[in-house]
């Protein structure tokens, strides 16, 4: 039996592999989400469980940017969604919001 070495990708086509479209401490792009994050983040959490037709409680969960760094083909893997949402869950959740407003900006969300 072969181990499996690669996760399956969303759409599983020729996507090239990308990169979030900021980091994860780069709060001063968005200061709005900054300090929804910072002072609200379960209203953030539902904003993005919002932006992506999913339930409000999910928004802050690995489940969540896993699906979401799949969808775009964002590099990565669920061990690091896990360890960034366990090490810096506001700053993690602000990236996602972050990451969703520029593809709306870009009509690509």
């Amino acid at each position: 039996m072969n181990p499996v070495t690669t996760q399956p990708r969303y759409g599983a086509g020729g996507m090239a592999v990308s990169d979030w479209q900021t980091g994860v401490f780069d709060c001063c792009d968005d200061m709005g989400i900054c300090l929804c994050g910072t002072f609200c983040p379960l209203c953030l959490s539902c904003q993005i469980a919002s932006d992506m037709d999913e339930c409000c409680l999910c928004g802050a969960s690995v489940a969540m940017r896993t699906l979401y760094r799949t969808r775009y083909n964002i590099q990565g893997s669920i061990c690091n969604d896990f360890m960034w949402l366990g090490c810096f869950p506001n700053c993690t959740l602000c990236q996602l919001k972050r990451d969703i407003e520029k593809r709306k900006a870009m009509n690509c969300f």
